[in-house]
Formats: structure tokens, sequence, C-alpha cells
């Protein structure tokens, strides 16, 4: 059935709503109490405080500027804002993103990068082991927030330190959704990349595979903009 512009518009919009020294003393005049108290009476040492290794990155670079225009025009063809919309967060240095959505005819593409940064820790560990329990947790969530199906995760080599890809199909409104996340761990900062794509009136689902290669591409891209544009130093 032919929707018409304002019903498109509608379906656009409802789309993208894509952590004691205690010391003591005694006297007495016995000479020998008194050697056998200078003997034993020392005072405790203090126990040496945890320490863990520093974060390499203490700050994440704009958000929005971690892919290239040529990029989001190929994988967001008439994206409403080219250079992205930023997404509300209580502080941009630790957590930070982006998003791009556009409808080409009736074809929709969605395009989310979320930055988020940990910081070594004495009491909860290292920012790279933090940052990597919290991609293990990212990737599960992808393959099992809302309604999505047939959940396809992987992992994969040559994106960062540690990379996993999860790709899962949806419907929204009737409409058939391909998407795909790809979770990296570069260092301390974890990328959350989310591609989601559909075909609307008589338009096609886009394939799969076509949308995972274009996001694996996207966040190799990402992970650069991280080592160039994020502040160093714990």
């Amino acid at each position: 059935m032919h929707r018409s512009a304002p019903r498109l518009a509608r379906i656009l919009a409802c789309a993208t709503v894509p952590v004691v020294l205690v010391a003591g003393c005694s006297s007495g005049s016995d000479k020998k109490d008194d050697k056998n108290a200078g003997g034993s009476a020392r005072p405790g040492s203090p126990s040496a405080s945890p320490t863990v290794a520093a974060a390499k990155f203490s700050k994440l670079p704009d958000v929005c500027s971690t892919l290239s225009g040529k990029t989001v025009d190929d994988l967001v063809p008439k994206a409403q804002n080219k250079k992205g919309k930023a997404l509300p967060s209580a502080d941009t240095n630790t957590s930070a993103s982006c998003l791009w959505s556009g409808l080409d005819k009736f074809d929709y593409r969605s395009l989310t990068v979320s930055l988020k940064l940990f910081r070594s820790d004495p009491g909860l560990g290292s920012g790279d082991k933090r940052a990597g329990e919290y991609a293990a947790q990212q990737a599960s969530r992808a393959a099992t927030a809302g309604k999505v199906t047939d959940p396809k995760t992987e992992k994969v080599a040559g994106i960062g330190d540690d990379a996993t890809t999860v790709s899962t199909k949806e419907k929204k409104d009737g409409d058939d959704f391909r998407d795909q996340t790809v979770v990296v761990r570069t260092a301390n900062v974890v990328i959350t990349l989310q591609y989601d794509g559909a075909g609307y009136e008589t338009a096609k689902a886009p394939d799969a595979a076509d949308l995972l290669k274009d996001a694996k591409s996207a966040a190799k891209e990402a992970v650069g903009a991280i080592g160039k544009g994020a502040k160093t130093g714990a």
C-alpha cells in the first residue's frame, strides 16, 4: 500500500530513535623486661596500595568527526545532517554518540557511532580491562536488544585491539530492517558502531553482507580517528 510523504517522514523520525596503624608502648623498671620489650615491639609496616597500568587515552575526540564526509555520503545517502547529530551526554570527554540518518527515495539508512572511555582505577582495574568488559556487554546487548531475530555474532581481526560484529534482523512498523553492529576496543576506549538499513514501499531490504562490510570499514576509520584525535595520558 502506497504511503504518503508525511507517512514516510514519520517512519524516518521513529526509526532513528535507534559503573591503622595502632602504636603502643609500655615501660618498666625491670631490665629484662625492657630488653624483651625492645626486641619485640616493632611498628607495623603499611600495606602497599594496589596499582594498575595507566590508561592510554584520557579524553575522547569529537565523536561526529570520527567519520569522513565521504564515508557518510557512501553509507547514508541523502543524510539529513551530513555533519551528524551529537546525542545528549553528561560528559563528552568520556561518553559520546553521533547519529546520521537519511532516506534516499525509499532506501533508509541509519548510522550511529558511540564512544566510551574508561579510566584506570585501583579498585576497578585498568582502563583496558574495564573497556574489554564493557565491549563484551555491548555485543551481548546488540544480539538481544528489542525484538531482533536471527543474531549472528563473530569475532573479527584487524580492527582495533579486539572487535566483535553482531548481525540481526528486525521488523519495525511492517518493514524489514537489517542491523549491523561492530563493537571495538582500542586501548581503553570502546567504539560501538550501529548501521541499520531498510527498504520502504517497493524497495527491497538491503543486503546484510554489504551492510556489514561497510560497517566494518567505518569502524576501522573510527579507530584511526581515536588514535589521532583522543587525548593521551591517564
